[in-house]
C-alpha cells in the first residue's frame, strides 16, 4: 500500500485552513484559556476518531456484512460529494447544517461538536481511514495510519492557534483558493477509490 496517499487524502479532506472561519465564529466570545482548551480537545478528538477508525473500522464492516469493495465505492462517492462542495468553496456545507452552526455558536463548548465531528473528521474522513486501513498488511502500517492521526491533529491545532493571523493574511479569497485546491486533489483520489472498488465488484470491467 502506498502510505503517502492516505496522508494526502486526510489533509485534503480535513482541510484545517477551511475550518478556520468556523473556529473564529464558534469561539468569538471565548477567553484565551477557553480557546486553548477548545483547541486541545478538538485536536485530541480528531486523533481519537482516526485512531479508532484505523483499529476497529474494518471489524465493524465485517460485523455488518459490508464488503470492502462496496465500502470503497460508497466512500469514494462521499469523498466526491465533499470534493465538489470544496471546489465551490463551501467547506462546511456538506458537513453541518445552518441550524447546527447556529446552535453550536451559542454553546459554551464546541470542541467535539461541531469542530471535531463533523467539520474536522466527518463521514468522509472516517470512510477514508477505514478503506486505507483495510489495505494494510502489517502492524506497522496500522501504526503509520495512527501516526497520520497525530499529524492531522497537530495541523488542526496549529491552524486554530494561528486562526486570526491566517484569516487576516489569506482573507476569504485566499482560504477559498486553498479549499478549491484541496477539493481538486480530493476529487482525483475519490475517483481512484471508486474505480478500485468497482473493479473488485465487477472484475469484467478491467478486461
Amino acid at each position: 500500500m502506498n502510505l503517502v496517499k492516505p496522508l494526502i487524502a486526510l489533509l485534503a479532506i480535513v482541510n484545517p485552513l477551511g475550518i478556520i472561519p468556523f473556529f473564529i465564529l464558534f469561539t468569538e466570545s471565548f477567553s484565551r484559556e477557553q480557546k486553548r482548551k477548545t483547541i486541545l480537545i478538538s485536536s485530541l478528538s480528531a486523533f481519537l476518531v482516526i485512531a479508532v477508525s484505523t483499529l476497529i473500522g474494518a471489524d465493524l464492516l465485517h460485523f455488518f456484512g459490508i464488503s470492502i469493495a462496496s465500502f470503497q465505492v460508497g466512500g469514494g462517492m462521499l469523498l466526491l460529494i465533499s470534493a465538489i462542495s470544496m471546489l465551490n468553496a463551501k467547506t462546511g456545507a456538506t458537513k453541518s447544517t445552518s441550524d447546527e452552526v447556529e446552535e453550536a455558536a451559542e454553546r459554551a463548548s464546541v470542541a467535539v461538536v461541531p469542530l471535531t465531528i463533523p467539520l474536522l473528521t466527518g463521514p468522509a474522513t472516517i470512510s477514508t481511514v477505514i478503506i486505507y486501513a483495510s489495505k494494510t498488511q502489517h502492524w506497522w502500517q496500522h501504526a503509520v495510519l495512527i501516526g497520520y492521526g497525530v499529524i492531522i491533529a497537530a495541523a488542526a491545532a496549529l491552524s486554530f492557534l494561528a486562526a486570526e493571523p491566517i484569516a487576516r493574511f489569506l482573507g476569504k479569497t485566499g482560504i477559498n483558493v486553498m479549499t478549491r485546491l484541496m477539493g481538486l486533489i480530493l476529487s482525483a483520489l475519490s475517483v481512484e477509490m471508486m474505480s478500485d472498488g468497482l473493479l473488485k465488484l465487477f472484475p469484467g470491467l478491467g478486461r
